[in-house]
């Protein structure tokens, strides 16, 4: 049975398609296969969109520590425009919204807004990256 909640999601879907030129938008949200959290490893996850001015100012953070932290810890940027499925997955109300989670996949922070790489790093730290 759908929901009022349902409803507002497929409205905000089919006015997204039409804004962008038709079904594309539905077409890459199922396009999305890359494994979230990454199993025995800890992971942290920026749910944002590349329109959106403090998602960003984020990017460059989340390119040098996916590359600072290459092989010890999983940096993930997903655009909630482009795979929309991902932000209802992990119950996204904002963006950008970060969760990190532990190398069991077990969720253990969550911070919404711009987020800066010391904050980030601390996060990491107190997971036990080094």
């Amino acid at each position: 049975m759908l929901t009022k909640r349902h409803h507002k999601y497929i409205l905000s879907i089919l006015l997204a398609a039409s804004l962008l030129g038709g079904w594309a938008v539905i077409a890459r949200t199922a396009e999305f296969n890359r494994e979230v959290p990454v199993k025995g490893m800890v992971t942290m996850v920026d749910l944002g969109a590349t329109s959106c001015i403090p998602c960003k100012m984020m990017a460059p953070i989340l390119e040098k520590m996916e590359k600072s932290y290459q092989g010890k810890a999983a940096i993930i940027f997903i655009d909630v425009w482009n795979y929309r499925d991902q932000a209802v997955k992990f119950g996204i109300r904002a963006i950008p919204t970060q969760i990190f989670f532990d190398k069991n996949g077990q969720e253990i922070f969550r911070h919404v807004g711009f987020m800066d790489e010391n904050a980030i790093a601390q996060q990491l730290s107190k997971m036990g990256v080094k």
